[in-house]
């Protein structure tokens, strides 16, 4: 099959990220026929050195790189892997960047299933995901990316899907005890989070971070009561945040202990929670972010009501 790698998300954005790229350029695709090799040809020049790096796996792919040289990885249209343990796809050459290309679904997938372990680690600087589905099809899956020692990992324009109530992850990303992940960007991502038996947030934090950028994001969240669904710190103080331009549809109906947006119990956070839009089943007290958090609100609006309009909440000061 040949795929088009001219539209959408491909053509351009090969284009657009080879701009004065310094590092090594590699191809992934599980379809390696002539007609692929020949269309990535067409769209591009190799490398000086006139080699196409082409591999099955993006294991193999990453392991290939260099670290610091800015290498790229193009994951082909139709792409499709699984990724059964913590050590099939590991993250760990710094400053990649790895860009699925296609649309809808044509875009690199990545099947995640076998045990609650299932994972990706993240553990090199200035790692980017961009365009790609990841599927959660095992139950109570911990994270899909687990982050140690991993500054200025970014997540962008992927989408992520729990498979049943019962198949699903309980985060996208999470960070691990006295280690750096700060400036995490988290953005333009699709988030169908369907379980209802355990505690789902898509970020966690473990430690304490700075500069993290969750941005443009929309999560469809079945019934998890006093959860956030964006972003959870417990006593971690997170400082300059920006979170803005989310859309929530969550099924909760009790956000008392756990924000919509923010749950944590860090009193001297900074940052800016602005210009989300949040729909919820709580009528009685809706929390978009704990008490106490320190954290800057601006024209956030809630909607508990499914044929009203939201207002703003917290409610505007008067100071």
């Amino acid at each position: 099959m040949l795929y088009n790698i001219n539209s959408g998300y491909g053509h351009n954005v090969v284009t657009q990220a080879l701009q004065g790229n310094a590092g090594k350029v590699f191809f992934v695709s599980s379809v390696t026929t002539s007609n692929i090799i020949n269309h990535i040809q067409q769209i591009m020049v190799p490398d000086p050195d006139g080699v196409l790096r082409l591999y099955t796996t993006l294991n193999l792919a990453v392991s290939n790189c260099v670290a610091g040289r800015g290498d790229i990885i193009f994951v082909l249209p139709g792409h499709t892997e699984t990724i059964s343990s913590a050590t099939a796809l590991l993250l760990n050459i710094a400053g990649v960047t790895i860009v699925g290309l296609g649309n809808g679904a044509s875009r690199p997938t990545f099947t995640l299933d076998t045990a609650a372990t299932t994972r990706i680690p993240v553990s090199a600087a200035n790692i980017t995901f961009r365009n790609c589905i990841f599927i959660n099809n095992f139950a109570d899956i911990a994270t899909v990316f687990l982050l140690t020692t991993a500054p200025g990992f970014i997540v962008d324009s992927c989408e992520f899907r729990d498979t049943s109530s019962i198949l699903n992850a309980l985060a996208i990303i999470t960070t691990t005890v006295s280690v750096n992940a700060d400036g995490l960007t988290f953005t333009n991502n699709k988030l169908s989070i369907l379980g209802v038996t355990a505690a789902t947030t898509p970020i966690k934090v473990a430690t304490t971070m700075a500069r993290i950028t969750i941005s443009g994001n929309t999560i469809f969240k079945a019934v998890l009561n006093n959860t956030s669904c964006l972003l959870a710190h417990a006593a971690l103080v997170v400082t300059e945040l920006i979170m803005e331009r989310n859309r929530v549809f969550s099924a909760n109906t009790d956000s008392a202990t756990g924000g919509f947006l923010i749950t944590t119990s860090a009193t001297t956070n900074s940052g800016m929670v602005n210009d989300n839009y949040i729909n919820g089943l709580d009528v009685a007290g809706a929390i978009l972010v704990t008490a106490g958090s320190k954290y800057g609100m601006f024209n956030n609006l809630y909607d508990g009501d499914a044929d009203a309009s939201g207002f703003v909440l917290p409610a505007i000061g008067v100071n």
